[in-house]
């Protein structure tokens, strides 16, 4: 489940993702473009050897970098060793907690004494210029731009084409260079917050680039450009998560009060409602009412609004009723600025991702209650399959976020009570009612096998619970809490998929009601699914199993990774459309304090 070690751990990215660096798009420094241009002017103006532009066939050309087209100014070593500690000590005001590891990687990086963005003249290399363009898609990535101090970066790199710089200023300017751009490889690749410090159960190793290894190597070979994309998680919801946080930043508040219903009550289609006018700017802005669409007819609301009202509520995990009730005006009243920052939260969290298996992956998003099954990697396309799915409640039994992996399934399986439950639920109830266990097919049993031993409810064997010397299973069959069939991969949470006697929660729009596993929607579908390479295991034959008398285990011929992930943006793969969830178990609230952090 890990990312590959070297050079890459993504992958091949798809083609044509370095139009990007193309764009003119502004976060607060210049633009890209109008930075290039002016630099390319200060170069050409002053005659530096950086003048021209990179060309495929010639500085961009293939085959092994001629290092010496481009010899770089010397400096003198104190200068560059007093420029490496002064500028991870001044210039890294966010660097999280990684001051320390950003000193020794710039020590490594300049223990020759050399400097890597300036050529003979001291003037920026055409490599210096692309690596200021890609710092200068930070904002583009979710990322705060203020981390890679890009302005004040291209403020030196124009001081450099123009005037004759001290030694100080030469190296001042390199290392704080390569530091943000090693700072933003890292944080566009693996994120900013470590998953583990928020009590994320990601298993899979840490990475173990080495990114002063992988900047010389890009140098050397004129790929500045090529390795930030390679570096730039390449999946289809990544870059569609992108797409619209850049949309939702140009959005514009419409002024005005939206619908306000008397009393609590909601306003349903066909109401009489002030406010209108703004709730029809609000779903045109949004992309949930077309720009054409009718205004409204005095103060009924009906019609188009209607139908855009139902389409804002199936994007944000709402009964799509058309009613503006509590939850939807709710949901309607959180501004723009609140919805960009959930983007910018899941573009993070897609960055904490490890490599996706070749062979396919379930992957559950927890607060929107849903599941989907690929046969590959999502660059491009849409899902094998997708489900609604149950999950833990959000007070007290949540279901972690974690990657594991899926080794087999159990038809008719027992559900063994954890001690938790026994200690909160069952145990209570059969000092209420002593018929507990009988009426609800459990038992009391010795040892932890299948073949476990029964033994005959008395107050012993109740004081054999108490003391964890007995437990509590449920016998397979109908009534059972897991349904006819169990999908295992083994964690240290115990949690697992599973279906369920109660199919009838599905019909809910927010289903946080689990113990922490994952009731499925339609475990036979999941089943043909993960047993599509045992070609013998026919939706027939599956039904059999899940109709027979006895417990069946089934292997998988190999494991199947599984992530149960959170974010409260998503961009959906089948229509392209945004969705929104509710923050149900404040992991939003917990992330942005920790990127708030110094």
């Amino acid at each position: 489940m890990r990312r590959a070690a070297t050079p890459i751990a993504w992958g091949s990215r798809s083609s044509g993702t370095t139009d990007e660096y193309d764009h003119e798009v502004r976060f607060g420094g210049f633009g890209a473009a109008a930075f290039s241009i002016g630099l390319a002017a200060a170069l050409t103006a002053c005659g530096g050897s950086g003048s021209q532009p990179s060309t495929a066939g010639q500085e961009r050309g293939g085959g092994a970098p001629d290092v010496a087209a481009l010899p770089a100014r010397t400096v003198s070593p104190d200068a560059i060793a007093e420029a490496v500690t002064r500028v991870t000590s001044s210039r890294a005001p966010s660097s999280r907690g990684r001051a320390a590891i950003e000193l020794r990687q710039m020590q490594a990086l300049y223990a020759p004494a050399t400097l890597r963005w300036l050529d003979a003249a001291g003037k920026p290399t055409p490599e210096a210029r692309d690596a200021l363009t890609v710092l200068e898609t930070a904002g583009g990535h979710g990322l705060a731009i203020e981390d890679y101090q890009t302005t004040a970066l291209q403020g030196d790199a124009v001081s450099l084409a123009t005037l004759e710089p001290s030694d100080e200023a030469l190296a001042s300017f390199d290392v704080g260079l390569s530091l943000h751009l090693l700072r933003f490889w890292r944080d566009v690749h693996m994120g900013r917050v470590n998953p583990r410090d928020l009590g994320f159960r990601l298993n899979a190793p840490l990475d173990d680039h080495d990114f002063p290894t992988m900047l010389v190597e890009a140098i050397a070979a004129h790929r500045v450009r090529e390795t930030s994309d390679e570096l730039t998680p390449p999946l289809a919801l990544y870059r569609g998560l992108r797409d619209a946080l850049a949309r939702y930043r140009t959005l514009v508040e419409p002024s005005g009060l939206l619908p306000v219903p008397t009393k609590g009550a909601s306003i349903k289609p066909g109401a009489a409602a002030a406010g209108l006018e703004v709730l029809r700017a609000k779903l045109v802005a949004l992309g949930d009412l077309p720009a054409d669409a009718p205004q409204p007819a005095g103060e009924v609301y009906e019609g188009a609004l209607v139908e855009g009202v139902r389409r804002f509520q199936t994007r944000h995990g709402l009964d799509p009723d058309g009613a503006l009730g509590r939850a939807t005006l709710e949901a309607l009243n959180v501004p723009f600025t609140r919805r960009v920052a959930q983007l910018e939260l899941a573009l993070e969290r897609l960055r904490w991702l490890p490599h996706l298996e070749e062979n396919g992956f379930l992957a559950v998003n927890i607060p929107m209650f849903h599941l989907w099954g690929w046969e590959a990697a999502p660059v491009r396309g849409t899902p094998a399959f997708e489900l609604d799915v149950i999950v833990g409640r959000s007070l007290n039994t949540q279901t972690p976020v974690l990657v594991d992996e899926m080794s087999h399934l159990i038809f008719r399986p027992y559900w063994n009570v954890p001690p938790s439950i026994l200690r909160g639920e069952i145990l209570p109830a059969i000092a209420r009612d002593p018929t507990y266990l009988a009426h609800n097919d459990m038992e009391i049993v010795s040892g932890q096998s299948d073949e476990a031993t029964l033994v005959e409810i008395s107050d012993e064997s109740l004081d054999g619970l108490r003391q964890g010397r007995y437990r509590v299973r449920q016998r397979s069959g109908p009534k059972n809490s897991l349904g006819l069939v169990k999908f295992v991969f083994p964690n240290d949470d115990n949690i697992y998929m599973h279906g369920t006697p109660a199919p009838q929660l599905f019909g809910r729009a927010r289903r946080d009601f689990s113990h922490g596993c994952v009731r499925v929607s339609d475990p036979v579908m999941l089943a043909e699914w993960v047993l599509r390479d045992r070609p013998e295991w026919t939706r027939e034959r599956i039904l059999s199993a899940m109709q027979s008398g006895r417990s069946q285990r089934v292997n998988l011929t190999r494991p199947l990774q599984v992530i149960l992930f959170y974010l409260t943006a998503v961009v959906m793969p089948e229509d392209g459309s945004v969705r929104f969830a509710g923050d149900i178990y404040d992991h939003d609230a917990s992330l942005e304090r920790a990127l708030a952090r110094p």
